[in-house]
């Protein structure tokens, strides 16, 4: 069995169009890729894959999946067969074992840490509201230029002056001491006393990609120079800074739309140019640039354009990001700002088409960057030139893809008029001394890996072997069983709603009975909400059986997309065949609906998400009074008659009431 950590990995790991495109030439066309089918003969191409949502469709034949099904169905390889498959190219090792207890109690544990920071989050955001919360940090806020909208939707808060307010508040809210400490909120000390790791701060929340609180930035408006500016939450087993990039659940959406990342550095910077209206925007919050934070980045684009500041700080953050990104086979710009400025300074003095105007005109290649920073100081000097020249021919060493490199080497050889070939020949010896180097240093790795465990326990991904059955058929979509083909539709219905927008919140007008000064739920907890109040279950096992296995994924934290992906390359094959008919047999691959779902959802959500829950409770009424009916028909005690009477007339109001309320939708 690969663990279901292992498992999550490959998952996470695989791009689409990377799988896709090693069996068939893929085109680019608008946000998504095009190809003939390797499905069935064809002459014009039908086979769409969308990097966005991580899946392919063919309008021909109908063949639709993701990653690991394309590789299933191309390959004819069993679930586990493919996920091997896909490890090995991406070099991830798979070590085959049972889930222990200790592994199961670790996913508890981890829960338990969100809960504890997300009761953090709200504790902070309440305080802001208070006298002194809006005295001090309600007022720091304005003061950069922070609207009020700006402030709730990225749950920026306050951290009261009292050392004791927040663990104090936890504990009496049931809040275990041992989380309070494990998440780095509440410090205890040797005598017993427990205090507030944040007082007297502006507090900046760090979200997850899923859009879970995992961690705290706060900062002091104090001018004392012996009080730290910035505090942050130590590093847990939720939050890893380097694998965190502040920003990045809001900024997601519009990264994959547009198909660029840009990079900057602090809080500020991200608020106030989501606030300017450039929202695909995100920091590395105040840490160096990590592989793993440009990997996360990798999800959604292969740009990324980095804005840092104009001075010489930021000239070097750039210089140092620039090698990282290239070596990740992605592709780089950079933007300087004018010397003293940062992008919350440039971004609050300039109107959104003039900070556009400034990225579009100003924006460098790295080439370009490093020619433009150095040549100068280089001057006529020989050796400083040579210098310079080595410097841009090791960079584009970095750069996996040949052509690409090949491309660069052209134009490093035309700006410095320098024999191409001389060119090619340092790039390919720095290339070979990085290799060399990346090789020693995984062999060191596995040495010291294998000598913390036993090598039989070990699978590892060269060893691979051929597929030795053929893929099971796959449940169609029409061999669903339906029950009660009275509730059935319905329950696709919101089935359907919470897999493709369970993680977007409901933004109810205050007017609206849903409305809540608590803020309001997302699809998939409101839906759930609802449900559990009336005590009821999906009636259709299938769909009941891809809503649970939706909500133990969700309980993990896990992304929207990355439950999609894994409902769609579910094992079970009832499940995965429910999740392709809601995903994708009746959604087209096309930039218009993608651009539609942007704009649109938060109405369409609000009007028809209680609308349908409504329709539901609807038929399950009109169920239970012909129940009612057939068996006032069959009894003949009078008693027993009343009785059914008056629970029938009980269920008609009910009824009369939601077909009323449904009337006013």
């Amino acid at each position: 069995m690969i663990p279901q950590e292992t498992v999550n990995r490959i998952l996470d790991a695989a791009q689409i169009v990377d799988v896709v495109g090693d069996f068939v030439t893929l085109k680019k066309r608008g946000a998504n890729h095009i190809a003939c089918c390797p499905f069935h003969n064809e002459k014009t191409p039908s086979f769409s894959v969308s990097a966005s949502k991580g899946i392919y469709k063919c309008f021909g034949c109908g063949k639709s999946g993701t990653a690991v099904g394309f590789v299933m169905e191309h390959e004819n390889m069993s679930y586990t067969e493919a996920l091997k498959y896909l490890a090995k190219k991406y070099h991830i090792e798979v070590v085959e074992k049972e889930e222990t207890a200790e592994e199961i109690a670790q996913r508890q544990r981890n829960e338990s840490l969100l809960l504890v920071s997300e009761y953090a989050g709200r504790f902070f955001q309440e305080s802001l509201s208070t006298p002194e919360g809006q005295a001090i940090g309600y007022q720091y806020f304005r003061s950069r230029g922070l609207e009020d909208e700006t402030i709730r939707k990225y749950g920026l808060g306050w951290a009261p002056v009292g050392r004791k307010a927040f663990s104090e508040a936890a504990r009496a809210a049931g809040y275990k001491e041992e989380f309070l400490i494990e998440t780095g909120l509440s410090i205890k000390y040797d005598d017993g006393r427990l205090v507030d790791r944040f007082h007297d701060r502006v507090m900046f929340p760090i979200h997850s990609v899923s859009g879970r609180v995992i961690a705290f930035g706060g900062r002091t408006l104090k001018t004392d120079k012996t009080v730290a500016k910035y505090v942050n939450s130590p590093e847990t087993e939720i939050y890893v800074k380097s694998r965190s990039l502040y920003g990045i659940y809001f900024a997601k959406n519009e990264i994959s739309r547009q198909d660029r990342c840009i990079l900057v550095e602090g809080y500020l910077d991200v608020l106030s140019m989501h606030q300017l209206g450039i929202t695909n925007v995100v920091a590395s919050s105040g840490t160096s640039l990590t592989v793993e934070q440009i990997r996360l980045i990798r999800k959604f684009t292969n740009n990324i354009t980095i804005i840092y500041d104009g001075d010489g700080a930021g000239i070097k953050a750039a210089l140092r990001g620039i090698g990282l990104v290239l070596k990740e086979g992605m592709n780089v710009k950079v933007v300087l700002l004018p010397d003293g400025q940062d992008p919350d300074d440039f971004a609050r003095r300039h109107t959104l088409e003039e900070v556009r105007d400034h990225i579009a005109r100003n924006e460098q290649d790295f080439i370009g960057f490093k020619t433009d920073l150095l040549l100068d100081e280089a001057g006529n000097d020989p050796i400083r030139r040579a210098s310079l020249i080595n410097d841009v021919a090791d960079t584009i060493a970095l750069i996996p893809d040949a052509v690409v490199r090949a491309v660069y080497v052209r134009t490093c050889a035309d700006k410095f008029e320098i024999d191409e070939q001389i060119l090619t020949e340092r790039v390919s010896r720095s290339r070979t001394d990085m290799i060399l180097a990346d090789q020693k240093e995984r062999e060191r790795a596995i040495q010291r890996e294998a000598q913390q465990r036993p090598e039989s326990a070990v699978y590892a991904p060269e060893d691979v072997p051929p597929p030795v059955m053929p893929l099971p058929e796959a449940v169609p979509a029409s061999d669903i069983v339906i029950t009660e083909p009275v509730l059935a539709p319905c329950e696709k219905e919101l089935l359907g709603f919470i897999l493709e927008e369970g993680c977007t919140a409901l933004e109810f007008d205050r007017d609206s009975r849903y409305y809540s000064e608590e803020g309001n739920p997302n699809v998939a907890e409101f839906i759930d909400g609802i449900l559990a109040d009336d005590d009821a279950d999906f009636v259709n096992p299938s769909y009941r059986k891809v809503y649970d296995e939706y909500f133990r994924m969700y309980d993990e934290g896990l992304t929207q997309q990355q439950m999609q992906k894994r409902l769609l390359d579910n094992m079970d094959m009832e499940i995965s065949a429910v999740a392709r008919d809601l995903l994708i047999e009746k959604h087209q691959l096309t930039v218009k609906n993608y651009e539609q779902s942007l704009t649109a959802t938060s109405t369409r959500l609000v009007i028809y998400v209680p609308k349908t829950l409504m329709t539901y409770q609807c038929r399950k009424v009109e169920l239970f009074i012909k129940d009612l009916m057939d068996e006032l028909s069959r009894t003949e005690d009078p008693e027993r008659q009343v009785e059914i009477m008056t629970r029938i007339g009980e269920f008609n109001k009910a009824r009369t009431r939601l077909n009323n309320e449904l009337g006013r939708v």
